[in-house]
């Protein structure tokens, strides 16, 4: 009885909004064409729903050690907030703004454009999908090398390659170097009108992970400068988290509409998906999880510095999801049997 309460106040949430989501997803597919579509829809939406969260249980891992760190308030409020701009924010009101601006018109006008036109409105996302990886893909690599070049970094799991990270770590801003020269090499495999817009936004992805590093940083010290004020500090980290899941939802939901057409429907089915993201770092938080797998936490950062690879390679052949899924999921799953195995270890040696 315990360990069912256990479930329902982790998941509780996240298993009412999937009620509500897929009751929305049966209703909109049958309006559209009765039982048949109804249940074809609601099948489409626990795929997406599924999709999504096989593609960032390595976000929460990192949402995990990074909320770990802040107040208890900035955690609500990262489990409230944070929650309404992942869904709705991340989900339905960016890709709307993104359509928005592609064709020039108001963000009311592209919401009928994908009530109306739902292919013109899927045509218009896939368009941007260079533009997309080169963003996501490169803040996702600057979260990942950042966190294997941090000199402080002494517990190493793939220790052949994250040793000599760490020492390269010495070198001032190299991250930013190493990221801007993999931006700029990639672009000149990118054909046409397009390599601009690849290396414009892979240039950006670089900015905004360091003005929000750099913003962070300045949050968190006192007004006097002498000391860590852990509130503005937390604000600092939360910002973070909804960057770094802004990133890890660009691809996600332009890569949706090679599925499905309907803007409404991906929106619920990720939404479905990011409510489990959300009570899976809860359970990652309170378990103290990251604390008993020693190596988890490396395997969430080898997972999104793959995921980056495979944003860059998607610009160029079509990556499918279950791929970017399974890669994930085998350095996680790779992290945490050699934790255990070393455990296990240490108790016998012991």
């Amino acid at each position: 009885m315990a360990h069912v309460q256990s479930i329902m106040r982790s998941f509780g949430g996240s298993i009412f909004v999937t009620i509500i989501g897929l009751s929305l997803a049966y209703w909109l597919g049958f309006r559209e064409g009765g039982t048949t579509l109804a249940l074809s829809t609601l099948f489409l939406c626990s795929v997406l729903s599924v999709l999504e969260v096989s593609l960032s249980f390595d976000n929460a891992v990192v949402n995990a050690s990074v909320l770990r760190k802040m107040t208890e308030v900035w955690r609500r409020r990262f489990l409230t907030w944070g929650i309404l701009l992942a869904v709705f924010g991340m989900r339905l009101v960016l890709p709307l703004l993104i359509v928005a601006v592609l064709a020039n018109v108001g963000p009311i006008d592209a919401l009928m454009l994908a009530i109306q036109k739902p292919k013109e409105y899927a045509a218009m996302m896939l368009s941007i999908h260079e533009s997309v990886a080169a963003f996501g893909g490169t803040f996702l690599f600057m979260v990942g090398i950042d966190y294997f070049l941090n000199q402080e970094k002494e517990e190493h799991w793939l220790k052949i390659i994250e040793a000599p990270l760490t020492k390269l770590g010495r070198v001032k801003s190299i991250e930013v170097i190493i990221a801007l020269m993999a931006v700029l090499v990639m672009s000149f495999f990118v054909k046409g009108e397009k390599q601009m817009a690849f290396l414009i936004s892979g240039v950006a992805g670089v900015i905004t992970y360091l003005a929000v590093d750099a913003l962070g940083a300045l949050l968190g010290q006192t007004p006097d400068g002498d000391g860590i004020d852990p509130h503005r500090a937390s604000l600092g980290m939360f910002l973070y988290l909804e960057v770094l899941d802004a990133s890890f939802s660009f691809d996600g939901v332009v890569g949706a509409f090679a599925l499905t057409q309907s803007l409404f429907l991906i929106a619920i089915g990720l939404g479905i998906g990011a409510m489990f993201v959300r009570s899976i770092t809860i359970v990652l938080v309170e378990k103290g999880t990251l604390g008993q797998y020693r190596y988890l936490e490396h395997g969430a950062f080898w997972a999104i510095l793959s995921l980056a690879g495979l944003m860059y390679a998607g610009v160029f052949r079509h990556i499918p999801e279950v791929i970017t899924g399974l890669c994930g999921a085998t350095f996680i799953g790779a992290s945490v049997w050699w934790s255990i195995h070393e455990k296990k270890h240490e108790a016998a040696k012991a």
